[in-house]
């Protein structure tokens, strides 16, 4: 044979074989991603096997948005290079990309031009609803409803997920006793055992039955840890507590929501025990991982990984992404630490490889459990989109949870509700005619303007004249999600309008409280009362017209002293989203009796502030008829607060009677409280009934006061239900200094009623 042709036929055969061989492992591939028979764990260790260093560590990594995806490809700088990035497979998810068609072009990229073809996570804030928002979280916390709750982040989940999005960054679960906070207004408030609860119901309503199903997102349990016990209430500040109030009252909501099987963890901004949270093992790995066994990944907060060069815990950037990887947070969120870093902090042996692995598999287990291997194009459905994004469904949705929320505070002499003929009624406030603020803060994919307004509540009952003025601005200037919102102090151009129009009328609705803005992340305040000259208006129309009530919108607890002292009727209606016109006027009329209760407490004071009803006692309690100096008090304010936490009216009445305790805690491990509760007015309603304890001695000091039970019930007018509330283990045992869960024997104290001030109580002994 011709060597030339030889030297031919071998050449040919090694293309064949290479080409067979390159097809096989292409079908390999496909098999592990599509599989059938293999587990999840098997996919991705297979999956695993294949992958280079920097294609994990790629996994890791999580780039905002950062190109018009309709637009073209960009050619230089950063944005290049983060694309470039993604056509090699080193970006594991992407935020803020949202809409079917600019995330199917992300996720074309990702599943069809790189290497492996691994879809992305796409991740959005999705924190009361997407286009179509429900109350703001600590509103809907008011409704104690958890069916409700889990139906609302169901429902956030279905708009969501059809406009491409499959992980939002909720539920918050942080708990915080600070007002101050601006965050607060993302989360359940100030208790642990209502936070724990809701965490559940919040995670259950995102991600559903079924992970897979195309209508569920992976939920996001933050922020771990101790972030709303931020020192003086100013975000992003250190947190410094005892390991008590850190097993006790921080971490327990965080635990409920793992054992929900929430599939991601975000660590926090802030520090604790000097060490930030992105960087702590101890959180991370000893107690989420080891302790908790949880099993999903750990995201960064935006850019918190180079932030602990700020905090002065890491060097440079290399030495914050060694951190952060050796402690366990798994996915670095708009850093650039990971994707630049990490492949060298390997091979110099600072960063094992194992832990790449973990944090790949860990990240690649939920795109498998989301179904994203299988159809990474499953969130993709225009005709869904459309069809799906403010629907009735989701509106009649928005609406139900909108009603629950409101909080009637204050309703002397019967004033509400309204009569619904024949009254002239003054409409007064910015925030009444007001069409955005409503939505609150978190609301990147809502449309401004698009939240129905209480003067157009109010509109839709046509048997009273209703007069509107502004009567004064909230804020002044340019209002957008960037920038802080500028306090209207001077203008009261206004007030005679108002004054006017307040003299004329039967009734004056006023609406006021904080533009929708002055509340979230980055929004602490030190003045909690109502913002700029909103005081001086309600008190200048007051001189004129005593008949007020007073609708609050607002994103946290305020001081309203004042207020409570002289106007008649008080409704905190929060930010209450799109339908919040329509909830408020239905509350007004008496066409839905409220039900809210407060999840925080309001003080009478800024000074009070932290305030929270499970204090400690303390060595000098209150010492009642005794005229003493040296006991646990302020000599300018009183020691309670305006309205306590659980507190909220009705317009009908409920009676609290025979209460009763079966103690069976040595046969059974059960303590059984019943009660009679009875609605003694004239209409239907619905109340909270809330069962506390006191466990009067133990190795750790205990509160005055715990909730550990609580029942949503209904009645009509003189009906009466026995109600039956079961305290186990769980609600008599607490967390010890050394971070173990124990149930001492001792005395304690029971309390049952409408709000934690109750005085209806029994006791029994363990």
């Amino acid at each position: 044979m011709n060597i030339i042709k030889y030297y031919i036929l071998v050449l040919a055969g090694l293309l064949i074989i290479s080409c067979k061989t390159n097809n096989e492992n292409d079908l390999a591939l496909n098999d592990i991603k599509t599989s059938k028979t293999l587990s999840i764990e098997d996919k991705v260790d297979a999956l695993l096997a294949k992958m280079t260093l920097e294609e994990k560590i790629g996994q890791m990594n999580q780039y905002n948005g950062f190109w018009d995806v309709t637009g073209p490809v960009p050619k230089d700088g950063d944005q290049a290079k983060k694309y470039d990035h993604l056509r090699k497979g080193y970006v594991g998810s992407m935020l803020n990309v949202r809409g079917v068609k600019d995330v199917k072009a992300v996720q074309k990229i990702a599943v069809e031009e790189t290497r492996l073809g691994i879809p992305l996570i796409i991740g959005f804030d999705v924190i009361h609803g997407y286009e179509t928002l429900t109350p703001i979280p600590l509103a809907e916390s008011a409704s104690w409803d958890l069916e409700a709750i889990k139906n609302s982040a169901e429902m956030a989940a279905k708009e969501s997920s059809a406009a491409g999005i499959n992980w939002t960054f909720a539920p918050m679960v942080d708990i915080s006793r600070d007002a101050r906070w601006g965050r607060v207004m993302e989360g359940a408030g100030e208790d642990t055992y209502l936070g724990s609860k809701i965490a559940v119901a919040r995670v259950n309503g995102f991600q559903g039955e079924d992970l897979s199903a195309h209508h569920s997102i992976a939920a996001c349990a933050k922020h771990f840890a101790a972030y709303g016990f931020a020192e003086s209430g100013r975000d992003y500040n250190t947190a410094d507590v005892g390991t008590s109030t850190l097993n006790n009252i921080i971490l327990p909501p965080f635990k409920a929501a793992k054992e929900a099987n929430v599939r991601t963890f975000m660590n926090s901004f802030n520090e604790l025990n000097g060490i930030p949270a992105t960087g702590d093992k101890y959180l991370q790995r000893d107690i989420l991982k080891g302790q908790w066994g949880f099993d999903g990944f750990v995201v960064s907060d935006w850019g918190s990984i180079t932030e602990m060069i700020a905090h002065g815990h890491a060097k440079d950037g290399k030495h914050a992404a060694e951190i952060a990887a050796n402690a366990g947070s798994d996915m670095d969120m708009e850093s650039y630490l990971y994707v630049e870093e990490l492949a060298g902090l390997v091979k110099e042996g600072k960063v094992d490889e194992k832990l790449i692995d973990d944090a790949a598999r860990r990240i690649l287990r939920v795109k498998f459990e989301l179904g994203l291997f299988d159809d990474p194009y499953k969130y993709l459905d225009e005709a869904r989109e459309k069809e799906v994004i403010g629907s009735q469904e989701i509106h009649d949705a928005a609406l139900d949870m909108a009603k629950k929320s409101i909080v009637l505070l204050k309703n002397e002499n019967n004033l509400l509700p309204l009569k619904k003929e024949g009254q002239k009624i003054a409409l007064i406030g910015a925030l009444a005619a007001d069409k955005t603020s409503p939505l609150g803060s978190w609301r990147i994919a809502a449309k401004d303007n698009t939240a129905v307004s209480v003067l157009e509540g109010l509109n839709q009952y046509t048997g009273n004249t209703v007069t509107y003025t502004k009567g004064a601005d909230v804020s002044i200037g340019k209002e957008e999600f960037a920038f802080e919102i500028k306090v209207n102090t001077t203008d009261k151009s206004g007030f005679s309008k108002a004054i006017q129009t307040a003299k004329q009328a039967d009734v004056v609705v006023m609406v006021l409280g904080e533009h929708g803005f002055m509340s979230g992340e980055g929004r602490s305040r030190t003045d909690l009362g109502l913002p700029g000259v909103q005081q001086e208006l309600l008190e200048a129309v007051y001189k004129v017209n005593k008949n007020i009530v007073l609708v609050l919108n607002n994103g946290r607890p305020l001081t309203i002293t004042w207020a409570d002292k002289n106007i008649p009727a008080i409704v905190e209606a929060w930010q209450l989203g799109t339908q919040s016109g329509h909830a408020i006027a239905q509350v007004l009329y008496g066409d839905y009796n409220p039900s809210g209760k407060l999840p925080m407490t309001f003080p009478r004071n800024v000074g009070q502030v932290p305030i929270y009803y499970n204090y400690k006692n303390t060595g000098r309690p209150v010492l009642p008829g005794e005229d003493v100096v040296f006991w646990s008090h302020f000599q300018d304010e009183k020691n309670d607060p305006l309205y306590v936490f659980g507190h909220g009216l009705s317009y009908t009445s409920f009676d609290y009677s025979n209460l009763k305790v079966d103690n069976t805690f040595s046969n059974n491990n059960t303590v059984t409280v019943s009660v009679d509760l009875t609605n003694s007015g004239k209409v239907k309603g619905k109340e909270v009934v809330q069962l506390y304890i006191r466990d009067l001695y133990a190795s750790v000091t205990r509160p005055v006061k715990e909730l550990k039970g609580f029942e949503l019930v209904e009645l009509e007018p003189g009906e009466t239900k026995k109600i039956q509330l079961t305290l186990t283990k769980d609600e008599l045992g607490f967390f010890n200094n050394q971070g173990e869960f124990i149930v001492e024997d001792g005395d304690f104290e029971v309390y049952i009623g409408g709000s934690s001030k109750t005085t209806l109580q029994d006791k029994f002994t363990l």
